[in-house]
């Protein structure tokens, strides 16, 4: 049904997957149009439904048809419709994946008392925090219907941000304080007044129910996706904020975590967010971009360092869109990484997958000048891989070197709608002894990242590429390096370790330890650096890690790794704070925590003088 609140909450959207456009709940504005052929092929409906369906494929779906929905057909009929139609499912969860289910609110922040070792007095005041889905009702939805199936894809469900407050007396005595909430955007709004799923889920499944789903939801609430914001959190010009990248950044209240409304740079920035946007190194001001499943596919943008004003915004005028999650900075280049995972609208119109990694595809890196434009990027191909995640990038002489954690495929989108197997995550961890490291990555191995560097010769165009760490070593992802030192010449890196039973077993990302990356020191194997391993005890796995930057350290390392970790054992959950100077050490101090922190994605550290309201 429909309820009156509704109509107050403004439904303007920007969207990327799977079509792009500005729609409002009251004037839907969207052009395209669709050739249902796949339909006889892919799909047995009833022939009372076929001519509809016939009648549908002469439609173009323009702004007046979209019009004529909204004004002739009531959103309570709608829903009507929906209800009866369309089954929402539960996504199963084995007995291993029971961090994964959602947590409650806790409603007031609580004061720990259960800390175990001793906080460093170099530690400084400020707030942890991580960002992490938390699914409203229980947890992920598929749907069936007359349409087939379709779901969203794992990495999706409402975002929850936990956070840990530090502080300490002036007899330097701690006292730290968690809390959690979820990140209110006015998808999140809208479904909890309603008190039920509301939106279909409309990534991936059978091509005719994802675009019905797309549909249904367009003209029911004014935008095809919910806003998730469930990424990552970031800090620009003391203020912090939210992300998923198919939406805008939620302005946070760092005190209560109440979720302020969209950051859209005073109305210049109208699209997609990227999850990593970057500062640069000496202007402060702040790099992202934004993807689209029509063109432009990917725009960049460059925000002053007040965060007021959107001083630099272009269009790249790639071909496609590429689902990249990263962008990188130097001191005078945007970085881009245009990787064979791809959104493309034509697949679905074929009977294929919205998202898809070509392995054989195309893959480049993009290097432009911080205000140049699509004329002034220097491409240079690489082997194809998907590289979600960058350590850094910087400059070395006419190189820019850019630091990562690549695959060859993708563990998005995940298992088809439905699935109740997770065969197609990797079995085997380790590549087979006695041959070179590119040679030995089974098809059982594809999916786990591992360190590598390009380097790209802005004057020659050369490209030299390798995997910087040994074929002994563990899969990595999740890198993060002392923040002071984005977009310049590092030494250090860190990140969290696969656990490659856990995942092959439960079918989702597990980290059972940390490792540190030495990039300027060499291994005995030959070409690769040396790495320490934190790894914790068994059946234990974290998420978020951050690095915190030590007060008047004169070192890049001079620090802490800080990080939330579950024990799946007892369901305790706790945060690891760990001396980066003396990386293979115990943690100096495990903090336990009051309820359990669901696995998640990426957290950051924020002393108190970066943020304008601590």
């Amino acid at each position: 049904m429909c309820f009156p609140e509704e109509k107050e909450i403004k439904m303007a959207c920007y969207y990327y997957v799977p079509f792009q456009g500005h729609c409002s709940f009251r004037n839907p504005t969207l052009s395209f149009s669709l050739n249902f052929n796949f339909i006889n092929t892919t799909h047995h409906l009833a022939s009372s439904f076929k001519p509809f369906l016939r009648e549908l494929e002469q439609h173009v779906f323009r702004v007046d048809v979209l019009k004529a929905a909204m004004k002739n057909t009531s959103v309570k009929l709608l829903d009507a419709f929906v209800d009866s139609a369309f089954q929402f499912v539960d996504y199963p969860l084995n007995p291993s994946q029971t961090n994964a289910a959602p947590v409650d609110e806790i409603k007031e922040a609580a004061v720990i008392t259960n800390i175990h070792g001793d906080i460093p007095s170099e530690f400084p005041q400020g707030i942890y925090i991580r960002n992490g889905p938390n699914p409203l009702f229980g947890g992920l939805k598929s749907t069936k219907s007359v349409f087939g199936e379709s779901g969203p894809i794992w990495v999706e469900g409402e975002g929850m941000l936990h956070a840990l407050y530090f502080s300490k007396d002036i007899n330097g005595n701690w006292t730290v304080v968690y809390n959690n909430r979820h990140v209110e955007t006015d998808t999140f709004k809208l479904e909890k007044l309603r008190n039920k799923p509301s939106f279909l889920p409309a990534i991936q499944g059978d091509p005719l129910a994802v675009f019905t789903s797309f549909l249904l939801n367009l003209v029911r609430f004014g935008k095809p996706l919910k806003n998730i914001s469930n990424t990552n959190v970031f800090e620009h010009s003391g203020k912090l904020y939210s992300i998923a990248e198919n939406n805008l950044p939620q302005e946070i209240d760092v005190l209560t975590l109440e979720a302020l409304g969209d950051w859209d740079v005073n109305g210049a920035w109208n699209r997609s967010f990227t999850a990593h946007p970057k500062r640069v190194p000496g202007t402060g001001e702040l790099v992202t971009m934004g993807i689209a499943a029509t063109k432009p596919f990917v725009e960049v943008g460059v925000i002053s360092a007040d965060g007021k004003e959107l001083v630099h915004k272009l269009d790249l005028k790639l071909d496609r869109c590429p689902l990249c999650h990263e962008v990188g900075v130097t001191k005078r280049y945007i970085v881009f990484m245009d990787c064979p995972l791809t959104v493309d609208v034509n697949r679905i119109i074929h009977g294929g997958k919205l998202i898809k990694y070509e392995s054989e595809g195309n893959a480049r890196i993009g290097i432009m000048p911080c205000y140049g434009d699509a004329g002034s990027i220097h491409w240079f191909k690489v082997k194809p891989n998907c590289t979600f995640h960058i350590f850094n990038c910087f400059e070395d002489g006419d190189e820019v070197v850019v630091w990562g954690c690549r695959a060859l495929a993708s563990a998005i989108p995940g298992p088809d709608p439905g699935s109740k197997e997770f065969a197609w995550f990797p079995t085997k961890s380790k590549p087979a002894p006695g041959k070179p490291f590119e040679d030995a990555i089974s098809e059982d191995q594809l999916l786990f990242h591992r360190p590598y560097e390009w380097r790209l010769n802005v004057r020659t165009g050369d490209v030299k590429e390798r995997n910087v760490i040994g074929a002994n070593n563990f899969p990595m992802e999740f890198p993060i390096i002392n923040g002071a030192f984005t977009g310049l010449k590092n030494k250090y890196g860190y990140t969290q370790v696969c656990h490659c039973d856990s995942i092959s077993s439960t079918g989702m990302g597990r980290f059972g330890g940390l490792a540190k990356l030495f990039f300027e020191e060499q291994n005995t194997e030959e070409g690769s650096i040396k790495v320490e391993y934190h790894m914790f005890e068994r059946n234990t796995y974290c998420s978020g890690a951050a690095f915190v930057r030590k007060e008047g350290g004169a070192e890049e390392d001079d620090g802490w790794i800080i990080t939330f970790v579950h024990h799946e054992d007892t369901n305790i959950c706790q945060a690891y704070i760990i001396d980066t100077k003396n990386f293979l050490n115990e943690p100096v101090a495990k903090i336990t925590l009051p309820c359990r922190v669901p696995d998640g994605f990426h957290g950051a550290f924020m002393p108190n003088q970066l943020l304008n309201k601590i």
